[in-house]
């Protein structure tokens, strides 16, 4: 019986790069404010108003989910609750 040849993928510095900016275990944050939909980050936005306005719309569209906005600078959050 043969033995088998097992080759080994030799990744280069480019290919770090790569799976350090696309890796699914953490997302690139580009933005101060953070939608989370029930505790995992789905987006990043500049402006506060922006990510409530999305928030609401995922909330209206799942209002049993738990959705809320993170501020990563004052490492703040807040609730969105649909409008009475």
């Amino acid at each position: 019986m043969v033995p088998r040849q097992i080759k080994k993928h030799v990744k280069d510095k480019s290919d770090k790069a790569a799976d350090e900016i696309f890796s699914p275990q953490k997302r690139p944050e580009s933005g101060r404010y953070l939608i989370q939909v029930d505790k995992q980050t789905k987006a990043s936005y500049e402006t506060g108003e922006a990510a409530h306005s999305a928030a609401l719309e995922v909330k209206k569209g799942y209002p049993v989910v738990r959705v809320s906005i993170v501020d990563s600078i004052e490492n703040s959050s807040r609730l969105v609750e649909l409008p009475s």
